[in-house]
């Protein structure tokens, strides 16, 4: 199967084709629908193949380049369209295919009745094949037009439904803002491929991390690389500041949301960072600051979640911070645990997007939390399983998001601080809270909406892939279990990564040695404040609702601040678009355009029509005159003549 590694990317790329060129014509969403998940769940057994012979081969002999031919060749210069299959983009390929398989069967009957339903499957085929060239690629190139091919696709489904208003503009605003933040980043990351291709000679991932290993490069040189490379990720994966774009890509249909924010496009940039791990190790200080603005990112983000009352607004802000944990991780050395978080999350977050769409298709569109209550009744097969995926969020053992949160916030304290720690604790305490302030809010209490809604269950379509994804969210963590639990078998999950970031973590060489006490104490702590704020949003929002009222006007400059996303968006309109936008109207339309450009053309013409007019003069349409002008101009040619000679 690893030779066939290829297929996972060409079979999206297949139902793409088929379902843009031929499902206008279809017309049977039935066989839309599994001509585009089935292309998804062809490719995951494929990757599940390349796993299973992975995982028999010999540690030293599990990775393997799959060429296909050269792509780019000119002096120094030799790209091949080449797949590295290793444990990284092998456990990176499951997730974007099976998560993507769920999501594709779940859009089925979301997206049924829709007048675009092929162009919507075609579009999400798409997006898995942009995912798969950039986890598979075994070079930088090859990551790249992965990179962009998923900014392309983001762009062609958060604007979907380019007709609709979203919020204070349209979908189609929300779609370019996305696409606009990712150049940005994406400036970032081109430079530092420059800079790695003009240090190293090679755009190969093994040939750059194997002269990373041993060249003796300036740290300067590796701080630029890495920096620049960052700021790639900070865009692809919405952290400060690049992180605006991200909850204004709930514009989407409810399973792109699901799908760019849980497998796919936000996971680019930690899986981006993990793969460069050996340069970034190499740079102490950018790993400092993946760190701070990993964390700082998580706690912004989930300080917003808490106010919002957009059941996608939620979790869109809920996302960011989560993404921040994964920094965090791999800020401190932890690349094994940030990507088993970005695992457990895809879990997780997948279910909950799916779970908010399946509430959405109940309430005819309806997003407001303080809207629904009383759901369950209605709905459990989804609110059972929205309650799993919000225990799982929120670090409840033995649930997926205990384990690979625990790991992250042990890592923080033992390779980082006892300050990132501590933020981090608190912020898992705010995510609790939040979570079950949606899912109180959503599924128990009274009910609030309107009498014309008439809310039911969701079909079979769509509520078995939620079951799915809540037995993943409920077991997934078990493959990760600490080695303080797990005896001589060690933590799987790292096991399994540990040859894909041994040098990066020999030359990092910050593991010390810790008790198991605290490792012990840390985790007991982190859990008790997950609970303490299960707790507090369950007596505010069932038990005593006018609590959360009297909070909000006590505190209501707070609360402002919070409800307005720090106004962020305003500081940024005001600072950097309104200045951009304002002078490309004076200087580059009114004075560069129209005087400069027009004037030059406008000025030809006029000079032109000036000469012409001199010289239409001459035309009198006297034949005698032409005769003598012709007589006159004999002579002058001979006197010309005459005198050369």
């Amino acid at each position: 199967m690893i030779n066939l590694i290829y297929l996972t990317v060409l079979l999206p790329l297949a139902g793409f084709l088929i379902n843009g060129i031929f499902g206008s014509k279809i017309k049977n969403e039935k066989v839309i629908g599994i001509i585009g998940s089935g292309a998804i769940g062809l490719s995951f057994l494929i990757a599940a193949g390349a796993f299973l012979q992975t995982l028999g081969l010999p540690v030293e002999e599990r990775q393997h380049i799959v060429s296909l031919f050269t792509w780019m060749k000119a002096g120094g210069l030799n790209v091949g369209f080449s797949y590295q299959v290793d444990q990284l983009s092998l456990i990176m390929a499951l997730i974007v295919t099976g998560v993507g398989f769920i999501i594709h069967v779940y859009s089925i009957g979301y997206m049924h009745g829709d007048k675009s339903f092929w162009r919507f499957f075609a579009y999400m085929n798409l997006f898995i094949f942009a995912m798969m060239n950039l986890i598979l690629g075994d070079n930088f190139v090859l990551l790249f037009l992965g990179w962009e091919g998923v900014g392309l696709c983001s762009y062609l489904l958060i604007g979907f439904w380019y007709d609709r208003k979203f919020e204070k503009s349209t979908t189609s605003d929300a779609a370019k803002k996305a696409f606009i933040v990712n150049r940005i980043g994406d400036f970032g990351f081109l430079l530092g491929m420059f800079l790695i291709y003009m240090t190293f000679g090679s755009l190969n991932f093994n040939e750059v991390f194997t002269r990373a290993n041993i060249l003796g490069v300036h740290e300067s040189v590796y701080t630029l690389i890495a920096l620049f490379l960052f700021i790639g990720a900070t865009g692809k994966s919405a952290q400060i500041p690049l992180f605006v774009w991200l909850p204004d890509a709930m514009a989407g249909p409810t399973p792109v949301s699901a799908l760019i924010h849980a497998a796919t496009m936000v996971t680019a940039g930690v899986y981006m960072v993990a793969r460069c791990s050996i340069i970034f190790v190499s740079a102490p200080a950018v790993m400092t600051l993946v760190a701070v603005i990993g964390i700082f990112t998580a706690l912004f983000a989930a300080s917003i979640g808490i106010v919002q009352n957009d059941i996608k607004k939620v979790l869109a802000y809920s996302t960011i911070s989560q993404l921040g944990y994964m920094f965090l991780a791999l800020g401190v050395g932890a690349f094994s645990a940030g990507i088993f978080h970005v695992m457990t999350h895809a879990f997780f977050k997948a279910l909950l997007f799916l779970g908010a769409g399946s509430v959405i298709h109940a309430m005819h569109e309806h997003q407001d939390i303080q809207e629904f209550g009383g759901l369950k009744k209605y709905m459990p097969k989804t609110a059972m399983t929205f309650l799993i995926a919000s225990l799982a969020i929120s670090g409840i053992p033995p649930l997926s998001g205990f384990f690979s949160k625990d790991e992250i916030l042990w890592m923080s304290f033992a390779n980082g601080s006892f300050i990132l720690w501590l933020i981090g604790a608190i912020t898992a305490l705010m995510t609790a809270f939040y979570m079950f302030r949606l899912y109180f809010l959503t599924f128990e209490g009274k009910e609030r909406f309107k009498h014309d809604i008439h809310p039911h269950e969701s079909p079979s379509v769509m509520t078995i892939p939620l079951m799915i994804l809540a037995f993943l969210a409920a077991i997934g963590g078990f493959i990760g279990i600490p080695a303080l639990f797990s005896g001589e078998g060690g933590n799987m999950f790292e096991g399994w990564l540990a040859p894909v970031f041994e040098n990066a973590e020999r030359k990092l060489a910050l593991y010390g040695t810790h008790s198991a006490g605290s490792e012990i104490t840390l985790m007991v702590i982190s859990v008790v404040l997950a609970v303490s704020g299960i707790w507090l949003a369950r007596n505010i929002y069932l038990k005593k609702p006018a609590i959360a009222e009297r909070v909000s006007n006590r505190f209501k400059g707070l609360y402002n601040l919070l409800w307005n996303k720090y106004f962020i968006d305003e500081v940024y309109d005001a600072a950097i678009v309104n200045p951009i936008v304002k002078s490309s109207e004076t200087v580059l339309w009114k004075f560069t355009d129209t005087r400069i450009i027009d004037g030059l053309v406008n000025g030809t013409a006029s000079l032109i029509n000036i000469i012409s007019s001199r010289i239409r003069k001459i035309q009198t349409g006297v034949a005698q005159i032409y005769a003598v002008v012709m007589m006159l101009g004999i002579v002058i040619a001979l006197f010309w003549i005459i005198l050369s000679l």
